[in-house]
């Protein structure tokens, strides 16, 4: 591997679709850790069913398991020219245990860019979002309004709010977040490695910026 990054940013923030962008640009691939846990999960992999079993007992997968899942996703043919990780690390002890993966192999994280956005603007982007019953088409009260009140333009079926987008349980995801987050934005701050980028701005404008910092 020759190019690491690691990409941060708040739920909302628009990281997926940044991270879509510049792994395409750069030619590496977008690693989310929801997608290796799913893969290991779907897979019946060993580290999938060692964190089935925390997850049937509501309990979190512990840091060993998930660092192994990532682990050997860095491994395969598809990194050797780099990585953009997304969801991960989510702690110091996961950054510590990347760091010291990569030193193994004789790399390291060029660039870790954090897309910030005040949570007042977090809060009315994901709460204000409705998906349609039949093909979960979505929708904003502010930025994309169906043409009838309720009704999905595309299928006609009626829209919605998902739990996890309703206004209480938004106002929670961002809280935790800010918790578990602020240790790990010191953490690469410390190392000089941490590149803020306002997430408020256009998506073209954030792309600008993250394309010059990751510097493909």
């Amino acid at each position: 591997m020759s190019r690491v990054y690691v990409l941060l940013g708040p739920p909302g923030a628009g990281k997926g679709t940044q991270a879509a962008i510049i792994a395409e640009k750069c030619g590496i691939p977008h690693i989310s850790s929801g997608n290796i846990f799913r893969e290991n999960l779907q897979n019946n992999t060993n580290l999938g069913k060692q964190a089935r079993l925390y997850m049937d007992k509501g309990e979190l997968v512990p840091d060993g398991v998930t660092i192994g899942m990532v682990e050997d996703r860095l491994s395969q043919p598809d990194c050797r020219e780099g990585a953009l990780l997304d969801g991960y690390p989510r702690t110091p002890t996961q950054a510590q245990a990347l760091n010291e993966f990569l030193k193994k192999n004789g790399n390291k994280i060029n660039a870790v860019p954090f897309i910030n956005v005040p949570s007042n603007e977090l809060i009315e982007r994901l709460s204000g979002r409705w998906t349609c019953k039949a093909e979960g088409h979505v929708y904003h009260l502010k930025y994309k309004l169906p043409k009838q009140a309720n009704i999905c333009d595309l299928d006609g079926s009626v829209l919605y709010q998902r739990e996890d987008d309703k206004r209480e349980t938004v106002e929670q995801r961002i809280k935790v977040y800010v918790e578990q987050t602020a240790p790990l934005i010191a953490f690469y701050k410390k190392d000089g490695l941490l590149f803020e980028v306002d997430g408020s701005l256009p998506i073209e404008q954030v792309t600008d910026k993250l394309m010059k910092i990751v510097n493909c």
